[in-house]
């Protein structure tokens, strides 16, 4: 991955296939040792939440979030390209590796499917993306008690889907991601 003895910034995102909550990216530059890193969905809330603090100290990072409005305006992959353009102008003269397959048009990137456990720099963006988005949307849980945001994280469960068809959509939740049950009719 390495070419000409430059750092490795891991790239990974939280809440792409979320119905509510911000979309976020983290790029990561380690500058020292954090042990136990792998996939954020891999470990728990309490053990990602003490790897978050370790890596913002043994880190260079940059972390852009994109609101379920601007998903809405302009869609998961303009906000995917515009957070890789923004940790590209936060964490410059990096080698820059992406979780996943596809650049989204954006220049000097390396994609690579399952990085996240396989790549330590992007194993420490998964964990910063995931605990920072995470939490966000338990904050908005004060906000918005019906929704249960604490327990599902904004993505498309049951019971969030069932709260849904009982309240609608609160400003947090993404009008242009349709929801089957709510927004088109079943036959059960």
């Amino acid at each position: 991955m390495k070419q000409q003895n430059k750092p490795l910034c891991g790239i990974d995102e939280a809440g792409r296939g979320c119905i509510a909550g911000s979309l976020v990216m983290a790029g990561v530059v380690l500058t020292g040792e954090v042990d136990g890193l792998t996939d954020s969905k891999k470990l728990t809330e309490k053990r990602r939440e003490t790897l978050y603090e370790v890596i913002v100290g043994n880190a260079l990072y940059h972390i852009v979030s994109f609101s379920a409005q601007d998903v809405d305006e302009l869609g998961i992959s303009e906000c995917l390209r515009r957070g890789l353009q923004s940790i590209q102008k936060h964490i410059p003269d990096v080698d820059y590796l992406f979780d996943g397959n596809s650049t989204f048009g954006v220049d000097n990137i390396t994609t690579m499917v399952k990085a996240d456990a396989k790549i330590v720099e992007v194993s420490a963006a998964s964990i910063l993306a995931k605990v920072t988005r995470d939490r966000e949307i338990i904050a908005l849980a004060k906000t918005y008690p019906e929704y249960g945001f604490e327990k599902h994280k904004g993505y498309g469960t049951k019971a969030h889907i069932e709260a849904l068809q009982v309240y609608g959509r609160c400003p947090v939740h993404r009008k242009s991601f349709r929801v089957k049950g709510v927004d088109e009719p079943t036959l059960f």
